[in-house]
């Protein structure tokens, strides 16, 4: 089976195209997986370095009722609000301190 090169080309850019429409797909559901109720989620590793924590602190804060995170498919998640509420109480919490 022989095909000319133009035909070649015409279906390789098909395929490229039907790649790019399955890429587009894959970032589409890959932000719905990191979100809840239209906010983004945050796994440990991104918490750690968005916090420059250690993962023991982490784990205080989630023990000590400070920071609340959700277990999805045995993975630990927090929202990016839960985060930024956690920084603006650690802020409170130094200024009461001085």
């Amino acid at each position: 089976m022989n095909i000319d090169r133009t035909e070649f080309i015409v279906w390789m850019q098909r395929i490229m195209t039907r790649f790019d429409i399955l890429s587009e797909k894959v970032k589409e559901n890959q932000n719905v997986l990191n979100s809840i109720d239209g906010e983004q989620l945050l796994d440990n590793q991104d918490v750690l370095q968005l916090l420059k924590i250690s993962s023991r602190s982490l784990q205080r804060y989630r023990s000590d009722k400070k920071l609340p995170y959700y277990t999805i498919s045995g993975k630990l998640y927090y929202k990016l609000s839960d985060v930024h509420q956690l920084i603006r109480d650690s802020f409170s919490t130094s200024k009461q301190n001085h």
